[in-house]
């Protein structure tokens, strides 16, 4: 094995556009890092292939009538990653919820049929497996925790290999009732991101692809990338989720609002259909200013603050601005998953 990585070439392209894109980033912050020494003795690394880096094609269609189709449509497609020899198959949860059926496709178009094992919505993570032997050799586990910005990265989707930087680690918020910590950035921005591989210098697992992003370096940057799920937060969730379908313990309480955030007013754009929201109700244009009796500003301390209330099924206390006068509104919470039928389908 050489001492740098077969695709550091195509990284240093990625290190000329970052500079073009972001004034601010000097050329020792775009520059890559150096590449380890190779260790004596080292393995050749596989051809860098799709299927060599553990990948298959993705489609899923949802059971009629389902929740999901509103936002998600009925047919889907993306990227799954193959994570242990029985075929048990890693991508990002909104490609199988709801999921009726589910085929994986290797690069050569052989299909395997497989099934919905396991969903948590809190980091994101689906499971399938597939029922058929893949031909396909396991990626290796990488750690999310030691990827630092500047690292160069491959994003693998079904379709094709993109080389990457990680151009920042933050808290992302979505306004469906989301919130990640610790997220992966990362730059240029690729188009085979649904449920892709990010994988490290030693191709091993860091990350699952979740979005595309019009700010990938920071709030207020105009520099599109991807967010990626960092692959620690599925680690003490994996035996919970190919046993059960789920994480262990209390489901956290949902209440189905989609919600902007301005200037830390929280703002209802939307209310998901008989959801415990829309029965309160809650309306579009309610600006939620606090929650059990304490004032809150911002989507994240929304969350938090929802989420530390109590398990699913717990009554919610919101304070919300209508109509120029403070109203109170008691929702009673629910489990996300019952609402949107996130369960395994055998």
């Amino acid at each position: 094995m050489s001492a740098a990585p077969p695709w550091t070439g195509p990284i240093l392209g990625v290190a000329c556009a970052l500079l073009a894109l972001c004034p601010g980033m000097t050329p020792a912050a775009a520059a890559p890092p150096p590449a380890p020494a190779a260790p004596s003795g080292a393995r050749s690394q596989p051809e860098l292939t799709v299927d060599a880096l553990s990948v298959v094609k993705l489609q899923t269609r949802a059971v009629r009538d389902a929740r999901s189709a509103a936002t998600l449509g009925t047919e889907r497609e993306g990227t799954g990653v193959v994570i242990d020899a029985s075929g048990l198959v890693l991508t990002i949860g909104y490609l199988i919820l709801e999921a009726e059926t589910v085929e994986l496709s290797t690069a050569d178009g052989t299909t395997f049929p497989a099934t919905v094992v396991g969903y948590d919505a809190a980091t994101g993570f689906g499971l399938v497996r597939a029922l058929g032997r893949l031909p396909i050799k396991p990626v290796e586990v990488g750690d999310s925790s030691a990827l630092a910005t500047r690292e160069p990265v491959l994003i693998v989707g079904f379709d094709g290999i993109a080389p990457a930087y990680v151009v920042s680690r933050r808290r992302f918020i979505g306004y469906w009732e989301y919130l990640l910590d610790d997220a992966i950035y990362t730059a240029p921005a690729t188009v085979n991101w649904q449920g892709a591989a990010l994988l490290d210098r030693e191709r091993r697992l860091v990350g699952i692809g979740s979005l595309a992003v019009p700010n990938s370096i920071g709030q207020g940057s105009a520099v599109p990338g991807n967010l990626f799920v960092p692959i620690d937060r599925l680690k003490p969730l994996l035996a919970d989720l190919v046993a059960r379908g789920r994480p262990a313990g209390p489901a956290r309480p949902w209440l189905g609002v989609t919600t902007q955030d301005a200037e830390g007013n929280v703002i209802v754009t939307r209310v998901a259909s008989d959801s415990p929201a829309d029965k309160a109700p809650l309306r579009v244009g309610d600006v939620i200013v606090a929650v059990g009796g304490r004032t809150i500003r911002g989507q994240a301390e929304f969350y938090t603050r929802l989420w530390a209330s109590g398990a699913a099924g717990h009554e919610i206390v919101l304070d919300v601005l209508r109509d120029g006068s403070i109203k109170r509104v008691t929702v009673k919470s629910m489990d996300r998953d019952l609402y949107y039928r996130a369960k395994p389908t055998y």
